[in-house]
């Protein structure tokens, strides 16, 4: 054991990076946990040390923003609390656009900004040169400043921080490197390392681009890619004067910052370069060779932008490594794989603008073992399987790394590494016009092209090109009857004499139904947010089909087999790949599906929120009546060698009915009219049910106990201070995407989760929660006046209090 290298610690953090300082700070500080800090080498050796040290705050998550936000408060003050300076500086930053398109982004932005409670303005280019003179401002079509974005020292934050632990009680300890783990039952119970062997409660991976390598020793998948990252230090020019604002040119797909007097500028190039898959243990305040020639684009465009750059003189070029992961996200929290195991990885080129916040919840979520707040996009748990596939990971990486700069448009897909995954119907469907999306793995239709009109997505801030197709899709489901293959459904089954009892302790709605009966319900977190949304269909006394959204299918997993009482009889499995999904809907599917089945398909027989086995085109299929577009119809789970023959035959059955495919697209439409709630967007760990709107599907009314009840009962009991509401805007030459700040007489009071055009209702839709902290009366609603800031335009919205569509929901129940 080397010196001074305790035998036990509660908590075992991995990385002497900026984001391990962090977590080993906020742990010691906050919690007044017994930490011991791990770094192989010295601190900030990796790649915190070379980091260019912008740091921005605003994201298209509300929870991350307030992340950053944190970073940028703790970096303020931090210096006072340590004794050791962070190279803290507010500048602010400019963002420059270049054409029309990107303007609308960043009006689009700026009233992100504003929801989130960020203060962006709209600048002229003579604004923007006016704040940086260096500038050549003659292709500029506007700019945007966030006056408290900033900069810093990375290894000044990290080193501030790692003081700031050792004040606190942390035992931070370098050149210790981890040779692997201990585990009992599922759980980590030992760090070994090559001074010796540390048992702990706890592990925290913050080993930066090693942290895929070293989670592989414990089992755990750590999805990410380490990329070489160019940009050059000048020397001292003419005209920098400390102060200017950091800038972003992203049509140029570059950065600049003002130091000592010099100029610092990279970029963010389409044709990346990964390093090495298995990273060297022993690479310590190392940099790659000059690469001039990859990095010509990026100086090109540097001159292009500020042509005094052409006499300066060259300091010093940094090629040194960063790690991506394949959404452009950060990956945080407790592994699927191994109970009390958490990452903070893979920061994509912002872990310094992260580092503070990032420490902070994750240290939250390992004392509390749940996270704080929704953390959704950045949760390990969003990925799946196939991405231990590092070569996958690798290309979806690169694509990721490639588009940091380019336009965000509205519903765009990835494009590396597909097809992956595809549904029997996928041939079928490709020959119907589908055009596809992808979801964790998973090719999915989402709109169906007219024969000659070209199968692919143009993308656009207006009317995308699939706005015509997908209002036939959503008038044949209102009108006639449609197809939706939804066979990238997470499906599992739960087991066992216990199963009952184990789905109401974890489930917020009745679970405990008579066999052949369903329910929609949520699962809660300890504070009553809502973790999941899914359905509950019970087969037979000891057996349950749940049925769960794509995207969700680790997390949710995850969630039920962990929140299992102890001591049941309780088996979880996924049975996802077993079935295949065809989704009938519309006003004629009783109609079609009578046609190909023998069994009884009349209300009578087959009432709403119940399931059958019933055959169909020699396959016994698992018929769940239920809806999450507001018209009668069948989820219809077929085995899946079965799938092909099933949809052929209603195809061929719905012929006389006017029976079309449909895609996910036209699902979004219609179930935004109807009002059904989509989670990760209108519901999330934030967001409770009475909150939501969705008070029916909790069972407080009974004496039965489920997890977050307790939060439940103290929010009733009080005024809600948020409520999920529905606005519209009937111009259409408005486009509501999301984000969009809600107005009441005219101040912010919210803005919208999600938002799209409701073909039946002929308006814009958007749902979001509006807040007030003296409590959302229905009276306290209906004395405002509404309107939504879009753009940054001020446009007139007319609040709804039920479903826009079909109120009474006599269509689903027919």
């Amino acid at each position: 054991m080397a010196a001074g290298l305790p035998d036990r610690a509660q908590v075992v953090v991995i990385g002497g990076g900026i984001i391990g300082c962090s977590t080993a700070y906020h742990l010691a500080r906050d919690h007044k946990a017994d930490v011991v800090l791990l770094e192989q080498g010295r601190l900030t050796g990796g790649s915190t040390w070379h980091a260019a040290g912008l740091v921005g705050q605003l994201r298209s998550s509300a929870s991350i923003t307030q992340v950053l936000r944190y970073s940028v408060d703790l970096y303020k003050r931090l210096e006072s609390e340590t004794g050791l300076a962070t190279g803290w500086r507010e500048t602010g930053c400019l963002r420059l656009a270049t054409n029309e398109d990107r303007w609308t982004e960043f009006r689009r932005q700026a009233t992100t900004a504003h929801s989130f409670g960020l203060d962006m303005h709209l600048l002229s280019p003579a604004e923007a040169r006016d704040l940086w003179p260096l500038l050549d401002v003659d292709d500029l079509v506007g700019a945007t400043l966030l006056p408290s974005d900033g900069q810093a020292s990375p290894s000044d934050i990290a080193q501030s921080l790692a003081r700031g632990a050792r004040m606190n009680g942390a035992k931070l300890f370098e050149g210790i490197t981890v040779t692997g783990f201990e585990t009992k039952d599922g759980r980590v119970t030992a760090v070994l390392t090559d001074a010796g062997r540390i048992a702990c409660d706890k592990v925290v991976l913050s080993a930066g681009m090693w942290s895929r390598q070293i989670g592989a020793l414990a089992g755990v998948s750590v999805p990410l890619q380490p990329v070489k990252h160019q940009y050059v230090v000048t020397e001292r020019m003419a005209g920098l004067v400390p102060g200017l604002p950091t800038i972003r040119d992203p049509d140029r797909r570059t950065y600049f910052k003002e130091e000592v007097g010099g100029l610092v500028f990279g970029g963010y190039e389409p044709n990346p370069v990964a390093w090495l898959d298995e990273v060297p243990r022993k690479f310590e305040f190392q940099l790659f060779d000059d690469d001039w020639e990859h990095f010509e684009q990026h100086m090109d465009a540097a001159l292009a932008r500020i042509p005094a750059l052409a006499s300066a003189g060259i300091k010093q070029m940094i090629n040194g490594p960063e790690s991506f992961t394949p959404d452009g996200n950060f990956i945080l929290g407790e592994t699927p794989e191994l109970r009390n195991f958490f990452v903070g990885a893979g920061f994509n080129a912002f872990g310094i603008a992260s580092a503070g916040g990032a420490g902070w919840v994750l240290a939250e979520w390992v004392m509390a073992g749940e996270p704080p707040m929704d953390l959704w996009v950045v949760d390990i748990r969003r990925f799946a399987r196939f991405h231990r596939d590092h070569a996958w990971t690798r290309a979806r990486t690169l694509e990721a790394y490639g588009r940091h700069y380019t336009i965000a448009w509205p519903l765009e897909e990835y494009e590396s590494g597909r097809p992956l995954f595809t549904s029997p119907l996928y041939g079928r469907l490709k020959d119907r016009g589908a055009v596809f999306g992808q979801k964790l793995g998973w090719e999915r239709a989402n709109w169906f092209a007219a024969p000659g009109s070209g199968a692919r997505d143009e993308y656009s801030f207006g009317r995308g090109n699939w706005f015509d197709a997908v209002g036939a899709e959503h008038r044949a489901c209102r009108e006639r009857a449609v197809i939706f293959d939804q066979s990238s459904f997470a499906k599992f089954e739960m087991a066992g004499r216990d199963a009952a009892r184990a789905l109401s302790w974890i489930a917020a709605n009745h679970a405990d139904r008579r066999p052949g009966r369903l329910v929609y319900t949520q699962m809660l977190n300890a504070r009553g947010g809502i973790e999941c949304d899914l359905t509950l269909s019970r087969l037979a006394e000891d057996r349950y089909y749940i049925v769960i959204g794509t995207g969700f299918r680790t997390h949710d997993f995850d969630w039920i087999a962990r929140n299992i009482p102890a001591g049941l009889d309780t088996r979880l499995t996924d049975v996802t790949e077993d079935w295949s999904t065809l989704v009938l809907m519309g006003p004629r599917a009783r109609e079609i599906l009578a046609a190909v089945t023998h069994a009884d398909v009349s209300n009578a027989a087959f009432p709403f929120a119940s399931l059958r086995e019933i055959p169909i085109a020699g396959a016994t299929v698992r018929a769940l009546r239920i809806t999450y577009v507001g018209e009668l119809g069948w989820e219809l789970h077929v085995p899946k060698a079965g799938a092909a023959a099933v949809f052929d035959a209603l195809m061929a059955a719905g012929a006389a009915h006017g029976i079309a495919p449909a895609g996910y697209r036209a699902i979004e439409t219609l179930r935004l009219e109807k009002g059904y709630r989509a989670w990760g967007a209108d519901i999330t760990a934030n967001d409770n049910p009475l909150e939501a709107g969705l008070g029916f599907a909790v069972k407080l009314k009974s004496d039965v106990p489920f997890l977050g009840r307790a939060a439940l009962e103290e929010a009733a009991a009080r005024p809600l201070p948020k409520r999920l509401m529905a606005f519209t805007v009937a111009d259409p030459g408005i486009l509501l995407a999301g984000r969009e700040t809600i107005l009441r007489d005219g101040l912010p009071v919210g803005y919208l989760a999600s938002a799209g055009w409701g073909y039946t209702v002929g308006a814009n839709i958007g749902l979001g929660y509006v807040r007030n902290r003296e409590g959302v009366t229905e009276d306290w609603l209906r004395a405002g006046s509404y309107a939504l800031e879009v753009a940054t335009e001020h446009v007139p919205a007319e609040i709804h209090f039920d479903s826009l569509y079909d109120p009474s929901h006599a269509r689903v129940r027919a």
